[in-house]
């Protein structure tokens, strides 16, 4: 039995090291990710993670195919992935001083092809952010590629007021949903 990682992310690979699970490939889908008109953001988060784990599973019959997509919501609101400085600055002046959602959609083809999926949604609560820890937060570089422009497992961590929910979600892949999800397609854990 074969586990391929339809995802480039390091994260990914290192949430799954903490189940003591090594992926036999990493091929990642290359999807348009881009947001449906009208689309809520449960909604956009499990579109993609189940295209993802379609499209990849389509290229390795017989094995099990692993997907997941990460969004952060401010009210119905899709914050992008942070490409350069200003939308970095953008989206961490909307999260600033307020709660906000970290959804994470995962999808597991078995190597019969059934789809299976969890969704996990954690609440993440920022501190008001003065001029200075924006320009410290923007100078650490770690908001690079981020949805909402920030990773919680770097220095933004220092600015998170409250978390309720699935730390290991935020990051990328919430580990309990991961276990049960694998563990339901055959794979041994």
């Amino acid at each position: 039995m074969r586990l391929v990682l339809a995802s480039a992310s390091p994260r990914r690979l290192d949430l799954l090291a903490r189940l003591g699970v090594v992926p036999d490939a990493v091929d990642p889908a290359d999807l348009d990710e881009a947001v449906l008109p009208g689309e809520m953001p449960r909604d956009h988060a499990r579109r993609l993670a189940r295209a993802k784990a379609l499209h990849v599973a389509a290229r390795h019959p017989g094995a099990i195919v692993m997907a997941a997509d990460t969004v952060v919501a401010a009210g119905r609101r899709i914050l992008p992935k942070a490409e350069d400085e200003a939308s970095a600055r953008a989206c961490l002046a909307l999260l600033s001083g307020r709660r906000h959602r970290v959804l994470t959609a995962i999808a597991v083809v078995d190597a019969g092809g059934q789809l299976r999926e969890r969704l996990s949604e954690s609440i993440v609560t920022f501190q008001r952010l003065g001029a200075a820890d924006m320009d410290w937060l923007i100078g650490r570089s770690d908001w690079q590629g981020k949805a909402g422009g920030y990773a919680i497992q770097g220095a933004a961590e220092a600015f998170v007021r409250a978390l309720a929910g699935s730390h290991s979600g935020v990051v990328g892949l919430p580990l309990n949903e991961t276990r049960l999800l694998l563990s339901a397609s055959g794979w041994p854990l």
